[in-house]
């Protein structure tokens, strides 16, 4: 078979693959009492760019008040439509919380999100920072705590810095924050001396940052230690000595693709030094 034909063969391929994605999953309508239904019976199926969810209220219930739902990272809301913009996993959270679970690494900035950050540069009163995106956010001198002209903050490149988006759009550059609405740090700020840094996917990151996480209190059954999670997927770490830094970072990068009883019988063999 020749180069062209593996090319025509490939693509007849990727059509049919295409196909069988529209007429096994068709353009899904309901009315507004349905709403919850819709997504309710693709909760733990896999989805992909371009499923809709069309929402029509019937004229019967145009007077009364619509139940309220909340479109999480991977879907859209446009219009009476709810687009699908990830492949993954349709998660559900009680009340009417919904979003894709995708194992992606690439990171796009959202407003309001808390992400560790790397200073690349300084100029003027203006912080250059990388966070991981397509690019580059801008973090004023002013947005820390207890900033003012005459009192700078000391900030390097090359430190790390935790903050906030304030703005996060396809049409501005983003902006970053080390104060909340207040004018305090609440934990946000430049840190970072003497742990370690490592990235691990999206999907990780938010199972680190769930009220209840597993993950969190079966490391802390080993020995105590300090981390700092963002948004972005960055992690850092630091524990009493370099050891048992690296022994969190391995076991957190491990985590990615195991079941929970995977993780506690890796996690007991840590304890017990049989690893």
């Amino acid at each position: 078979m020749g180069e062209l034909q593996r090319v025509y063969f490939r693509f007849c391929c990727f059509f049919l693959v295409f196909l069988c994605h529209i007429y096994c999953f068709p353009y899904q309508k309901c009315t507004f009492t349905d709403m919850l239904s819709c997504f309710k019976d693709k909760v733990g199926d896999v989805l992909l760019p371009g499923d809709v969810f069309s929402f029509q209220m019937p004229e019967s219930i145009t007077d009364s008040k619509p139940e309220k739902v909340v479109c999480g990272p991977g879907l859209r809301r446009n219009g009476d439509e709810v687009l699908v913009c990830k492949s993954g996993i349709l998660r559900h959270k009680q009340p009417n919380l919904y979003w894709i679970d995708s194992q992606q690494r690439r990171y796009v900035p959202g407003k309001g999100e808390s992400v560790i950050g790397i200073i690349t540069a300084k100029s003027g009163d203006i912080f250059k920072v990388d966070v991981g995106g397509s690019e580059q956010a801008s973090l004023s001198y002013l947005a820390f705590e207890g900033a003012t002209k005459r009192n700078r903050p000391n900030v390097q490149v090359g430190d790390l810095v935790y903050s906030q988006f304030i703005i996060a759009n396809k049409d501005m550059e983003p902006e970053l924050v080390c104060i909340d609405s207040c004018g305090r740090a609440n934990g946000m700020g430049v840190f970072g001396a003497g742990g370690l840094l490592f990235k691990v996917s999206l999907g990780l990151v938010r199972r680190l940052l769930a009220p209840q996480s597993e993950i969190a209190k079966d490391l802390e059954k080993m020995f105590p230690f300090e981390i700092v999670v963002g948004m972005n997927g960055r992690v850092w770490v630091k524990s009493k000595t370099i050891q048992q830094t690296l022994i969190v970072a391995n076991l957190l990068e491990s985590c990615e693709n195991m079941t929970a009883q995977q993780r506690q019988t890796l996690f007991r063999r840590v304890a017990d030094g049989s690893i």
